[in-house]
């Protein structure tokens, strides 16, 4: 398996498109993952009850609204495909870095081919978090994610079967995909995928990552958005 994703990463052509917007500083220094600023209020999580390793919480929605990314947080958004949902989630994203000042850049795989390499460019960047949108990526993150380990990942309307402690999810009813040939948590819904909810489900999901709840999905109720 390995040699192949090494054969696939390293073509020297390939469709994957790569954009940046923030400070463009020089991304290439390691660094352990920044603090957040603010803390996550009450119904986040059970203080009696942590979320166990591929657990799902529900927080109490705005429970994450105290948590804000450091300043120069660096975020890689990956995302593939052209349908509804994944736009919404891409909005979601761009959106919630340019309120919060974070440094962004964008790899968009162009094809099928150029999953797993997109997701190589992504981790070659050095971001502090790599944020998925659009299920075509699923399957490749589960290849990918648990060689890379100290790499926090984020996935957006969709989850991995089995993620390490570097995965994190967020997802809701209507979006819950795990990859082809696998069950979902709820019926897929292409209409459940709101400005409003993809906004909430970005903020949740990276209050968790930055709160070290990580490895888990968070699963927002109906009326996260309001």
């Amino acid at each position: 398996m390995r040699p192949f994703i090494r054969a696939v990463a390293t073509l020297a052509a390939t469709a994957v498109l790569v954009t940046a917007c923030g400070s463009g500083d020089d991304w290439s220094s390691p660094r352990p993952m920044p603090a957040p600023v603010g803390t996550l209020g009450p119904g986040f999580t059970d203080p009696t009850a942590p979320p166990t390793p591929e657990g799902t919480v529900r927080p109490r929605p705005g429970s994450w609204d105290g948590v804000h990314p450091p300043e120069g947080f660096r975020v890689v958004l990956l995302t593939a495909g052209d349908d509804a949902p994944t736009n919404a989630l891409v909005a979601a994203v761009k959106s919630w870095a340019k309120d919060e000042e974070v440094d962004l850049r964008t790899v968009d795989a162009g094809s099928a081919h150029d999953l797993v390499p997109s997701i190589t460019k992504a981790l070659d960047l050095g971001p502090d978090l790599v944020v998925s949108a659009g299920n075509d990526l699923i399957d490749p993150l589960a290849l990918v994610t648990a060689s890379h380990l100290a790499q926090q990942f984020l996935v957006v309307g969709a989850e991995l079967a089995e993620p390490t402690h570097n995965v994190t999810a967020v997802d809701w009813s209507g979006a819950s995909f795990r990859g082809e040939g696998l069950g979902m948590s709820s019926t897929y819904d292409a209409g459940s995928f709101t400005a409003d909810r993809c906004a909430a489900a970005v903020r949740a999901g990276v209050a968790a990552v930055l709160s070290d709840l990580t490895g888990i999905v968070v699963w927002l109720g109906d009326d996260s958005a309001q």
